[in-house]
């Protein structure tokens, strides 16, 4: 036990770690398959082009559904008790699992009921990112937290890596086993879930619903700090993104079908994974700001390079350098969310986060389907990664406290006239 890192010395956290860890494998093992299936029944009677579109519908049923409830989900977290909607978040992704492998079983998958699962999964995602974004500062001393978002990010990304990995050789296997395994996972998870001991929660400022739901936005909107850490993610991911296209290179431009398809979703989880367990060892401490715009920088040139490459084994590595380059700007951009939000409002903000979140990879999912279509898949990506790059440089002027934040985004006070401008 002692060798462990401090974090997981604590029993709830543990739970939540290995909670957060077997949910991200099951989900990752259903996305690689739901976006198999997508494209390939497309690609039976569809072009390319048209084919590309539907994995950006995909991506937009996902997203509309934590779009609509992002206000609501956030005042949730913030109000009720996390663990409970933690567990029934876990139990709906139980149930998507389930119906996707009776369909899949039965040999009546269809498009249809692949947008339908899509569709509840979004609603799953718009409430677990709140309450399981901020529960981790209530498993952990302050002190240790940049250690515990390090480790919490080491578990997603290390389901990144297994779940897709095991979804594509599973599916190979036996088509509906995938969805037989996040059955399990989940299962398990829940059950994790379960053992986690009732947090302490602040007491939400007086107030109807709608006003409390409120509250959470105008906070985003007046402290910089996040509000420029969020939309950097944000806009850098939308026009940065490739995951959708994944399934589309691994059949129609690197020709490694879908055995190739599971090692090419893991790539970036790889990097990230690695980078990720580095951190919860050795926090960054000085300059966070520079580097963290640097990352992006970097981010989006792995992305246009992946766009350009006809080899395997380089699109990999650049797969693995940008999930690497995004771990180390999640990272910091968390710590900066995570360390300066009030608890009572930390609910909320998860909330705009994990809507800015899906909204740079579901709605980026979507961009890239739609500009795939009109442009073709390697321009579209190429240009995607251009356009990170951009964004970020504009980014570095427009939010200048972001360039300024040195040791105070991991621990210390921030500079005041770093955190809160504009109005009420």
């Amino acid at each position: 036990m002692a060798l462990l890192p401090e974090p997981l010395r604590i029993r709830d956290f543990r739970s939540f770690w290995l909670a957060r860890l077997t949910t991200t494998i099951g989900q990752m093992a259903m996305v690689i398959v739901i976006g198999w299936q997508v494209y390939d029944i497309a690609r039976r009677t569809m072009d390319i082009h048209q084919a590309a579109f539907q994995l950006g519908l995909i991506g937009l049923v996902q997203f509309v559904p934590l779009f609509v409830l992002t206000p609501i989900s956030g005042w949730t977290a913030d109000r009720l008790d996390r663990r409970h909607v933690a567990r029934a978040v876990i139990l709906l992704e139980l149930f998507c699992a389930l119906v996707l492998m009776w369909a899949t079983w039965g040999g009546f998958i269809s498009l249809p009921i692949l947008f339908g699962v899509a569709a509840l999964l979004g609603v799953a995602r718009a409430f677990a990112g709140p309450a399981l974004g901020a529960m981790a500062p209530n498993l952990v001393p302050r002190e240790i937290l940049p250690n515990a978002i390090a480790l919490s990010s080491t578990a997603w990304q290390t389901g990144a890596i297994v779940g897709p990995a095991l979804g594509g050789i599973l599916y190979d296997v036996i088509p509906h086993l995938p969805y037989a395994l996040s059955s399990v996972l989940f299962a398990f998870s829940a059950a994790c879930m379960f053992t986690i001991r009732p947090l302490p929660r602040a007491a939400l400022k007086p107030g109807s619903p709608f006003r409390q739901m409120i509250d959470g936005l105008v906070y985003v909107r007046r402290n910089r700090l996040v509000l420029g850490a969020i939309t950097l993610d944000l806009f850098a991911v939308l026009l940065g993104g490739v995951t959708a296209m994944l399934p589309l290179y691994a059949r129609d431009i690197l020709h490694v079908g879908a055995d190739g398809l599971g090692p090419l979703r893991a790539g970036p989880a790889a990097g990230a994974t690695l980078t990720a367990i580095f951190f919860s060892f050795r926090p960054i401490k000085t300059d966070v700001g520079v580097k963290m715009l640097t990352a992006v920088v970097i981010f989006g040139a792995a992305t246009a390079v992946f766009g350009m490459s006809r080899i395997y084994l380089l699109s990999l590595a650049m797969l693995a350098l940008l999930g690497a380059a995004d771990m180390f700007s999640v990272y910091i951009r968390q710590s900066l969310i995570q360390l300066h939000t009030p608890d009572e409002m930390r609910g909320r903000v998860a909330a705009a986060s994990t809507l800015a979140i899906s909204a740079s990879n579901e709605l980026g999912e979507t961009r890239s389907g739609f500009t795939a279509a009109l442009l073709g898949p390697v321009t579209a990506t190429v240009a995607g990664g251009i356009a990170a790059i951009a964004v970020t440089l504009t980014w570095a002027l427009l939010f200048p406290e972001l360039r300024r934040a040195r040791t105070c985004a991991l621990g210390e006070p921030p500079p005041e006239d770093s955190v809160i401008a504009g109005g009420a």
